[in-house]
């Protein structure tokens, strides 16, 4: 079986594109299933059933989609070797841009909404640095030049990973996307899994239930923002003038 999972900002068109890929990988007779993994609400299991996987979907609520699925993939590996898959594809949603849900040694793929912005790639982290693949939607939307500069801005970040565009109306990119797939590397159950990346060890108050804010309240691992002091501290300015 194999394993490969895909991140990516939420609304990056990632179920859109990923079911014209798997479409094209069931006509070659490929048992494919799909596990989707979000916050509060999912439903695109749904969207995959419809197009004729098997699908589930796992809902981390209070608890980071990313940390959930590194905290489930077990689980999720076990349900995929009962069905028998010969792929087995984790969506994970990206919410933080400081996690990664990659695995080492089984594909990861990086969803990037071309809409987004120029400066979003910088902005993203781990997610779009480990990749393997990064996946660009809607260029459509924009123009050439726009979309010439984000796939450049993309590939400073990440030098090592293929770009692939795929417009997610109409499938056109999908072939090489299904290509990809099909060529990952089958999982092992040898040893345990390791992330690409660490999580952020973000545990504090805040996080165990407190409601009450200021850095007064906080507790655990606490990061306080560095505040210049005035440039004086009477209160005057350069241009102020003393009152007789």
């Amino acid at each position: 079986m194999k394993l490969v999972v895909v991140g990516g900002p939420p609304s990056s068109g990632k179920t859109a594109v990923l079911l014209f890929a798997l479409g094209l990988l069931k006509k070659r007779g490929r048992n494919v299933g799909v596990v989707k993994l979000d916050c509060m609400v999912a439903g695109d299991e749904q969207e995959y059933a419809r197009g004729g996987f098997e699908a589930i979907a796992g809902l981390g609520r209070y608890v980071c989609p990313d940390h959930y699925l590194a905290t489930n993939i077990d689980r999720i590996v076990e349900w995929g070797s009962v069905r028998a898959f010969d792929l087995l594809l984790v969506e994970s949603a990206g919410l933080c841009n400081r996690c990664s849900p990659y695995v080492r040694g089984l594909l990861g793929v990086a969803m990037m909404d071309t809409l987004s912005g120029m400066r979003t790639p910088r902005k993203v982290g781990p997610l779009l640095r480990a990749a393997d693949a990064v996946v660009l939607t809607r260029g459509d939307l924009v123009s050439q030049a726009e979309r010439e500069v984000f796939r450049l801005r993309v590939a400073a970040i990440n030098r090592r990973a293929r770009i692939l565009e795929v417009n997610g109306l109409t499938g056109q990119g999908a072939l090489g996307l299904a290509d990809l797939l099909d060529d990952a590397a089958e999982y092992s159950d040898e040893g345990p899994m390791h992330l690409r990346h660490p999580m952020p060890s973000a545990v504090c108050s805040f996080c165990l239930g407190e409601r009450r804010v200021g850095s007064s309240l906080a507790r655990g691992n606490v990061r306080l923002m560095d505040i210049p002091e005035p440039p004086h501290a009477c209160g005057h300015t350069h241009d102020e003038k003393e009152v007789a």
